[in-house]
């Protein structure tokens, strides 16, 4: 049964559904439940370091019902994007019901569309990584996983990367240096890529040519059918969840860095350059993203097995709450800088 804790993200969905189908502040209780409540409630639980052994890692990562429970988000995204995009046409919608239909919508873009979609984008196979392409897809954020595998996980805690928050950086900056720098990285990774492989740039090997297509075709699909209005309700859910998504990045690494070696090389990636947190609710309902310096130590393992590792710097509380805290800068310096402080001395 403790398998079956990872079905609490079905919350979120539940709610989402609720705010299609009501009107009035209601619309807007997925975001009141997942940034409201479970933060409060994370205050009154206390974190879960608690490990598999060895003997238990090893029978738990043969266990298929946790693919499973990825695998069941799919059909999840999809049916409730399509459902986005016929109930978004409700003439009757006042400006209220189409924030928070398009936050609701922007909710499971960034938890299942991108979360879902990178686990699923660390797999050792080609037929999960096809399916976390499409969960990227519905957050016109296919870019992620070319960038996030080949250059993330490669340049993490440098000035090289994109996605690790200097200190003293604000979030509203962060947003747009990580999101476009991403971007351009993945096409110069896939570029590189390319000319090793004596092929041109412009060739369907290319992901991000591909990718390119995908979104082109996914846009037009919607403007044809739908029309422009809710083509650009479509593209604010898919901004919502690329923001929550870069929020979450600024989080992760927020002021940690690599020391040189007398060879002016980089350190390898530690267990100490990911911020961490062992808070129940949200790292549930993440799959254990909040584990996160295990996750960077060992790309490929899967998000079941994810270990709390005591070297690893601890947020204060989960990462719904730390994304609050993020969107507040003299807050979130005036503490952060205080742990950074902490860990560095």
């Amino acid at each position: 049964m403790k398998r079956l804790k990872y079905l609490s993200i079905l919350l979120l969905p539940i709610t989402v559904y609720i705010s299609f189908t009501s009107n009035g502040w209601l619309t807007l209780l997925p975001v009141i439940v997942f940034f409201g409540f479970v933060p409060l409630l994370e205050l009154f639980f206390q974190p879960d370091k608690s490990n598999f052994s060895k003997e238990q890692e090893a029978y738990e990562k043969e266990q298929s019902i946790y693919s499973a429970i990825l695998y069941l988000m799919i059909p999840i995204q999809l049916i409730f994007l399509g459902y986005f995009l016929f109930s978004i046409q409700d003439t009757t919608l006042t400006n209220l019901d189409l924030i928070g239909r398009v936050s609701a919508m922007g909710l499971l873009c960034g938890v299942i569309g991108i979360n879902v979609g990178h686990e699923l984008g660390h797999r050792n196979n080609r037929i999960d990584e096809f399916l976390g392409e499409i969960l990227l897809l519905t957050s016109l954020n296919t870019h992620f996983l070319p960038y996030h595998n080949g250059g993330h996980h490669y340049n993490v805690a440098t000035p090289n990367d994109a996605a690790t928050a200097r200190k003293n950086e604000l979030l509203y900056i962060f947003w747009i240096r990580s999101h476009f720098m991403s971007y351009f990285q993945a096409w110069q990774l896939e570029n590189k890529r390319m000319k090793e492989n004596n092929r041109s740039w412009f060739h369907l090997q290319n992901r991000m040519v591909v990718y390119s297509f995908a979104n082109i075709i996914l846009l037009g699909t919607i403007f044809y059918f739908f029309g422009e209005f809710v083509l650009l309700a479509f593209i604010s859910a898919a901004i919502i969840g690329i923001l929550l998504l870069e929020t979450v990045n600024y989080i992760e690494h927020y002021g940690l860095l690599r020391e040189k070696n007398k060879h002016g090389r980089y350190e390898r990636v530690k267990r100490t350059h990911s911020w961490n947190s062992d808070h129940v609710i949200g790292k549930v309902m993440l799959f254990n993203l909040s584990r996160h310096s295990d996750h960077h130590y060992n790309g490929s393992k899967h998000y079941q097995l994810l270990k709390s590792l005591p070297e690893s710097p601890q947020m204060p509380t989960g990462y719904p709450g730390m994304m609050l805290l993020s969107l507040i800068p003299p807050l979130w310096f005036s503490f952060m800088n205080k742990k950074l402080q902490q860990i560095t001395s």
